[in-house]
């Protein structure tokens, strides 16, 4: 893997918001609400059609191993699948579901032991998208004056985060992404996601929509 590099360059836009396009917000903010989750993401009612991978997942970073098992084992009282089961790896220990509405949700630590009980607070969360083209998605962000955080060759880019939004903006490899959460990379229709812009409204190169951050949506 190469280096991670630095960048940065003045900020004129950044993510304000992440609304997930859900069947039955009711529903979807109860399990979120369950989970531990309900104020970093904003719901929408839509019936819009999607199968398989929908080309994005939302992950939590946490301190420790229990409090990773805490998030998981609340995640699934509360109706959702295990992707993939809580376990240690070369970079930490942790697991994926799939929430009710379609959302994968990945929850990891990078400690591999327990130093303490387990808590219910949240170190980070980071909205991942998977590109096809990491070169072009990422010049796409950089030029619409999001500064970059790291970057690892053609696998993975961070941005910085805005003090307008709780969830940090990442990109990664579609099928690199499919892989780490446990499904076949293959979608279609809605990505079934929409991001709150503090500048204008577009869509990037890989279908993601963005919106000016003024319009609403329920927390």
């Amino acid at each position: 893997m190469d280096m991670a590099t630095t960048e940065s360059t003045a900020s004129t836009m950044s993510l304000a918001s992440v609304t997930l396009e859900v069947a039955d917000p009711e529903a979807t903010h109860r399990f979120l609400t369950a989970f531990g989750v309900e104020t970093y993401v904003r719901l929408r009612a839509s019936q819009a059609p999607s199968t398989g991978f929908r080309g994005f997942t939302l992950a939590l970073t946490v301190s420790r191993p229990a409090t990773v098992d805490g998030f998981l084992d609340a995640a699934v009282n509360a109706g959702a699948t295990v992707l993939k089961a809580a376990a240690k790896t070369l970079w930490g220990y942790g697991g994926v579901v799939q929430a009710p509405d379609g959302t994968i949700w990945k929850v990891a630590t990078s400690a591999k032991k327990d130093t303490g009980p387990a808590t219910r607070e949240i170190d980070e969360v980071v909205l991942l998208l998977g590109v096809e083209d990491m070169k072009a998605g990422k010049q796409f962000y950089v030029d619409r004056g999001l500064p970059v955080a790291k970057s690892f060759g053609g696998k993975y880019t961070e941005f910085a985060a805005g003090d307008s939004s709780p969830v940090k903006l990442a990109l990664y490899k579609r099928r690199g992404l499919a892989k780490d959460v446990g499904v076949p990379a293959e979608g279609a229709g809605s990505h079934r996601i929409v991001l709150g812009s503090t500048a204008e409204s577009f869509t990037d190169p890989d279908g993601f929509a963005w919106e000016a951050s003024t319009s609403s949506a329920r927390p």
